[in-house]
């Protein structure tokens, strides 16, 4: 049975099961990652390990989304996506319990690949799942891992706030995640319903690779400048702009809280618009905020543009994927979405490393005057994206417009 034969109930279960694996990766990643000052102060990390170890699991994570296409191939998305929460699960229990700093990274090493494995699961059966509806549903899973970050951020929060130690919070998550996966998993697309079916067979190996290289630098800047708001942001407004820490980390509060409305309207404004009409508007708004947080004289000011970035940048990496999705099909679209989920990996080393160096050595302002850049490049690959006619279908551009070098 191919995606556009599967039931209606089949479908929106698996949708809710899809975006319950969406909202708990974001979750327990945002535990994960807020309470890396508690594990600094557990085991002694210097800042420079705790950096060293957050690049690990972005490059761990690129493994891990190998692992997915490779567990896919096998078997079927669902299965991948199912061992990856397991893993997810898993390492958050032995992360607990890590003895010591060397155990902990190796811990957080295993973490990576989970991550990796889980990402490209979601993004595979969205793109499935989506292919059944017939329409644009992308950016809804993404609002739920929006969602998710945020009762993340906030579960460590509130942790904190009642002296939960550490390892206790850590189990709670990962006890959820397990419980929550387990419950959710037989829900969504199995072989049948999406990578087997007869009409999911015909274009595998057809892809241009030029229109996946550009989807995939789309994925990369989206998320190097993604990845730069929550790694620099609070340095910036701190160092740069004087702040104190409690309205520093309001910057990434603000990113978050607008990227979340963004994705969930974003559905919407793609099915009303077209796709390449929304990633330019999405672009240019995210240059207007970034604009504005490179100008910004003091605080106040950057937060506002940091709000208007993620208004619109988050919504651009869910349609680049679901362009993608349209490129081929089947076990083809497994390997397809797994090799584009390695640009996020490449774009949060980007984010992490280079826009953190140029940071360094300049100072925070300069640095984001980098994901300025990025934001700005993205308005140009609006063209590889496809447009509307004038009864709202969607179209593909012409073979002469997705060339970059034309």
């Amino acid at each position: 049975m191919s995606p556009a034969q599967t039931p209606k109930p089949l479908l929106r279960a698996a949708r809710t099961a899809n975006s319950v694996a969406f909202a708990l990766q974001g979750f327990f990643l945002a535990v994960v990652l807020t309470e890396l000052p508690q594990q600094r102060d557990r085991f002694g990390l210097t800042d420079t390990l705790i950096v060293v170890s957050v690049v690990l699991v972005s490059i761990l994570a690129g493994a891990g989304s190998v692992t997915a296409e490779r567990l896919a191939l096998r078997w079927s998305s669902r299965t991948a996506l199912r061992i990856g929460m397991l893993l997810i699960a898993g390492t958050g229990v032995l992360i607990a319990f890590a003895p010591n700093k060397i155990v902990l990274l190796i811990m957080l090493s295993l973490y990576g690949v989970a991550v990796g494995i889980v990402d490209a699961g979601t993004n595979m059966q969205a793109v499935f799942i989506q292919h059944g509806y017939g329409r644009f549903i992308l950016s809804s899973f993404y609002a739920a891992w929006s969602a998710g970050a945020i009762t993340g951020a906030l579960f460590v929060s509130v942790c904190e706030e009642f002296d939960v130690s550490l390892r206790a919070a850590l189990l709670i998550a990962a006890g959820v995640v397990l419980l929550t996966a387990l419950a959710a998993g037989p829900r969504l697309l199995g072989t049948g319903d999406a990578e087997a079916g007869p009409a999911e067979t015909d274009s595998h190996g057809s892809v241009p690779t030029r229109l996946f290289l550009a989807f995939g630098v789309v994925v990369a800047l989206v998320f190097a400048i993604d990845f730069s708001v929550g790694n620099w942001s609070a340095l910036y407004l701190t160092d740069e702009l004087l702040a104190s820490s409690s309205t520093a980390a309001l910057a990434l509060a603000a990113y978050q809280g607008a990227s979340l409305l963004g994705r969930l309207t974003g559905d919407l404004w793609v099915r009303r618009f077209g796709p390449r009409t929304v990633v330019l508007a999405a672009g240019a708004v995210g240059t207007a905020g970034l604009v504005v947080v490179v100008a910004a004289p003091g605080p106040a000011v950057a937060i506002v543009g940091f709000l208007i970035a993620g208004i619109g940048l988050p919504v651009i990496a869910p349609l680049a994927f679901s362009e993608a999705g349209q490129l081929t099909s089947g076990r083809g679209l497994d390997a397809l979405i797994a090799r584009l989920n390695l640009f996020n990996y490449a774009g949060t080393l980007v984010g992490g490393a280079v826009i953190g160096a140029v940071a360094g050595v300049a100072n925070p302002r300069v640095g984001y005057g980098l994901s300025l850049v990025f934001a700005a490049t993205l308005i140009g690959f609006a063209r590889v994206f496809h447009t509307r006619n004038a009864t709202g279908t969607t179209v593909r551009p012409a073979q002469g417009h997705v060339s970059l070098d034309q």
